[in-house]
């Protein structure tokens, strides 16, 4: 089975993306920010035990950017709220175990992805918390169907966005990685 590594991006137009980080450094500083950070991500993540896929935003200029490496394969990650569009890409991705993150977590590496996959063959779901009480990583074994409730009544950008996610999935085996910081703003820049 495929492992799929799916990196949620969007394109880096100012007053677009990282909105927070650029009420503190200006909304130009933080489009910069992030395309120089999703770039170094990518490069650094390319690896021949999974497949990347970059799941874009907004769906139809992300599509047909040329920000992004054209050799990796694109899916849209449409409308709805952050759980409405993980959870497409959690089940849209090819049959296997999937794992998703974000575009703005500085200190992930190839090492913490493979030890996610392996995580996977012993669990349901894995996450990777963030000190603010996200997570900057979520997995899912994918050999039966996800559960409905996943993602279900998650409060997101708020310190119960893992304890509300792992509500959604009682009774789901789920394993914990490192904690990472995702960078939301000049403090966590710093950081």
């Amino acid at each position: 089975m495929q492992r799929t590594l799916v990196i949620m991006v969007k394109e880096p137009r100012p007053g677009r993306v990282k909105t927070r980080l650029g009420r503190d450094i200006g909304m130009v500083g933080a489009a910069w920010w992030f395309r120089h950070q999703t770039r170094s991500l990518i490069r650094r993540l390319r690896d021949p035990r999974w497949q990347i896929v970059l799941a874009v935003s907004p769906d139809r200029e992300g599509l047909t950017s040329r920000i992004w490496p054209a050799d990796l394969p694109r899916a849209p990650q449409g409308r709805g709220d952050l759980g409405d569009r993980m959870g497409r890409m959690l089940r849209e991705m090819p049959t296997g175990p999937v794992c998703l993150i974000g575009a703005d977590i500085p200190g992930v590496t190839r090492g913490h992805i493979a030890r996610a996959f392996r995580a996977l063959g012993r669990n349901q779901m894995v996450f990777g918390p963030a000190p603010d009480g996200g997570y900057w990583l979520v997995g899912a074994q994918r050999i039966g169907a996800l559960p409905h409730s996943l993602f279900q009544n998650v409060r997101w950008s708020t310190e119960h966005a893992l304890a509300d996610t792992l509500a959604s999935i009682p009774g789901c085996r789920v394993a914990m990685l490192d904690q990472l910081r995702d960078v939301d703003t000049v403090a966590d820049l710093r950081a």
